[in-house]
């Protein structure tokens, strides 16, 4: 049977509230910190016409049944074309985007420092959180849980005979890495949170490869149905105008 834990109120005020306090203003300075760091770049304005491309294809695939077949034939040519359609990317052309962060030194300087003003932050908080509230059971989630959760919330505490329900300081200080974008929205705004798993997910990657978007909304345009719906919106609409009447 899990053990029951009396958690003294100090720990509350010297462990859990100062953890969380440091979690939140260390991501809004590293929000301006990266702010700083951000250089100005101009558009390139190929990408920007790709983009809108792709933008003005997704709303002809949405849109389609709305007009003629005539007029989304004559649209789906002027998109899927193989000589000259927008959304055809030949073979030679296609962009590495390895190869354009690479020979853009300013890409993978601003790469280099999104990873920078991420990583030393993290690296710094968790060797303090380790040196000063190492072992400390700092709060308890009002909700039983599984044992599958007790490897997330006790991380550096080493025994199991503690209820799943109680979070160590460790465990806190993740929950509160992944855990507040929400309140970085508040804070920031929802376009300027800073989303550490976003970021870590980006630090896998080497930037934006636009052939493939291109090509992916090409297959889609080629496999829509073109069905017409506005002869069905007269008929629906003469059926309930004569249900009405009738009743």
């Amino acid at each position: 049977m899990a053990e029951e834990l009396v958690l003294d109120t100090a720990i509350r005020d010297w462990v859990l509230i100062p953890l969380s306090v440091v979690m939140v203003l260390i991501g809004i300075l590293r929000y301006f910190v990266s702010k700083l760091m951000r250089t100005s770049q101009v558009p390139d304005s190929k990408i920007i016409k790709e983009g809108q491309v792709i933008i003005r294809a997704r709303n002809l695939r949405a849109a389609a049944n709305f007009i003629p077949a005539k007029a989304f034939r004559a649209r789906k040519v002027y998109y899927t074309n193989e000589e000259n359609g927008l959304l055809h990317v030949p073979k030679g052309q296609a962009q590495n985007p390895q190869a354009q962060m690479f020979s853009d030194p300013n890409m993978a300087m601003d790469m280099m420092k999104k990873n920078l003003s991420m990583i030393i932050p993290q690296t710094l908080t968790f060797a303090w959180v380790n040196f000063f509230f190492s072992g400390f059971v700092a709060a308890k989630i009002p909700f039983p849980l599984t044992q599958r959760f007790r490897s997330m919330l006790q991380n550096g505490i080493d025994l199991s005979t503690v209820d799943v329900s109680y979070v160590s300081s460790r465990s806190w200080y993740f929950l509160n890495l992944f855990g507040l974008r929400g309140l970085f929205s508040l804070i920031l705004g929802e376009e300027n949170a800073t989303d550490d798993t976003q970021r870590m997910m980006q630090m896998s990657g080497f930037g934006f490869d636009p052939s493939k978007s291109l090509g992916a909304e090409k297959d889609g345009l080629d496999i829509v149905q073109h069905d017409w719906v506005l002869p069905k919106f007269e008929q629906r609409a003469e059926a309930v105008l004569r249900k009405r009447l009738s009743s």
